[in-house]
């Protein structure tokens, strides 16, 4: 299966926000995961996050993250650019 990269916003509530998640991520599924852009407060946390793998780990990737209570959506490309 081929292998795509897609971005995300993830938004942090404030109970996770010292849980390594994005190792977590990384370690759980088969996907590579870069942060592009981050920003915390204690009581949020936002971050953009390029994920890449198959179509079926990230889709696997992004539900446990909902599962946690993570907020997922898709960055719009022109945002992160450069």
């Amino acid at each position: 299966m081929p292998q795509q990269t897609t971005r995300l916003w993830l938004m942090y509530p404030s109970r996770l926000i010292t849980r390594p998640v994005v190792y977590e991520l990384g370690k759980k599924f088969e996907v590579i995961t870069n942060v592009r852009q981050a920003s915390v407060t204690p009581e949020v946390g936002i971050v953009s996050l390029e994920i890449e793998g198959e179509r079926d780990a990230i889709k696997e990737a992004i539900e446990w993250l909902e599962e946690l209570g993570i907020k997922v959506e898709p960055v719009e490309i022109n945002t992160i650019e450069g």
